[in-house]
């Protein structure tokens, strides 16, 4: 397997190419090519240690280059497509580089694909594709009803892809995850922002009352599913990637609280952000059929998670 990771210095991207290269995925690839163009969100530091060792070949440059795009897919079997815009508050404020990233960067690799040929490609979605749900959960038959501009245009990329597959017979699948927490995510995200403001002892700003309710699950986990999605899954499916931990904002904050006693730091709640989902819940029992369960769970991890961003990050 010769692996082309896109998106490869960001959060889940580098956690994904950590765990490959200590050798703790299901995945065994002869060489690994990554390509970031190192927004803000991506952070070469997040691999160096992986760019040092030559366990990766990396490649500064844009998923929207189609020449670049090109060369590379060349010379790979598999796509995993981890590349885009994903903060829900900038999407809101300007969509056109969430567009451009998200919907015609894909669509720039698939075409590459289509040139060459026999490529295995795993586009990675999130279940915001999938609106706000008040009770139950999602499985992967649910109508898609996206309520930002980034979750439009993750739903738009993700409906590119899998056309692709029944127009020309391409080897594609997409996977939809809740939310992701753990080592490396921009401070941008609830999780590293509230850690951040409960260690400067500043006030925990919270969008509305914070009773929005999210499903989270550690990023090692969300890795490894990926892995399997890849050995296991089926081109043209889709494959929901669950935990079961469902919290509301404000428990989140109490959990990160705990973590940190010392902390003078109070809840603050400011004017909710616009188009607020209030719920997201993945049912993944289709992954589940080939993918083992979870390893981590919220309450215990997110101490560890803590402990990294004040050792590490914010020290």
């Amino acid at each position: 397997m010769r692996l082309l990771v896109t998106g490869g210095a960001g959060f889940i991207g580098s956690n994904f190419l950590q765990l490959a290269a200590a050798g703790e995925l299901e995945i065994n690839p002869t060489s690994i090519t990554v390509l970031d163009s190192l927004t803000y969100a991506g952070n070469l530091t997040n691999i160096q240690n992986l760019i040092d060792s030559n366990a990766v070949n990396f490649i500064h440059g844009d998923i929207c280059d189609e020449e670049l795009v090109r060369e590379l897919v060349a010379g790979c079997d598999v796509i995993i497509n981890f590349a885009a815009e994903s903060h829900v508050d900038n999407s809101i404020q300007n969509a056109t580089e969430f567009i451009r990233t998200n919907v015609l960067g894909t669509q720039t690799l698939l075409n590459a694909c289509l040139t060459k040929g026999g490529i295995k490609f795993l586009q990675v979605s999130t279940d915001e594709v999938y609106g706000s749900i008040e009770s139950g959960s999602w499985d992967e038959k649910c109508n898609l009803s996206p309520n930002s501009p980034y979750s439009a245009s993750k739903a738009a990329s993700d409906l590119i892809a899998l056309a692709m597959h029944k127009t020309h017979g391409m080897d594609v699948m997409v996977s939809r995850c809740c939310n992701n927490y753990g080592p490396r995510q921009h401070e941008e995200k609830l999780i590293p922002k509230i850690i951040k403001q409960t260690i400067a002892d500043i006030p925990l700003t919270i969008y509305g009352d914070g009773k929005n309710i999210r499903e989270w699950i550690e990023v090692s986990d969300h890795c490894k599913a990926l892995a399997n999605i890849l050995v296991n899954g089926k081109a043209g499916e889709i494959y929901n990637i669950g935990s079961g931990d469902e919290l509301d904002n404000i428990s989140v904050v109490q959990h990160i609280l705990k973590c940190i006693p010392s902390s003078k730091s109070k809840v603050k709640f400011i004017e909710d952000r616009k188009g607020h989902d209030f719920r997201y819940s993945i049912n993944d029992s289709k992954y589940r059929t080939f993918g083992p369960p979870n390893s981590k769970v919220f309450s215990i991890e997110i101490n560890n998670t803590v402990q990294w961003y004040v050792t590490t990050k914010f020290n």
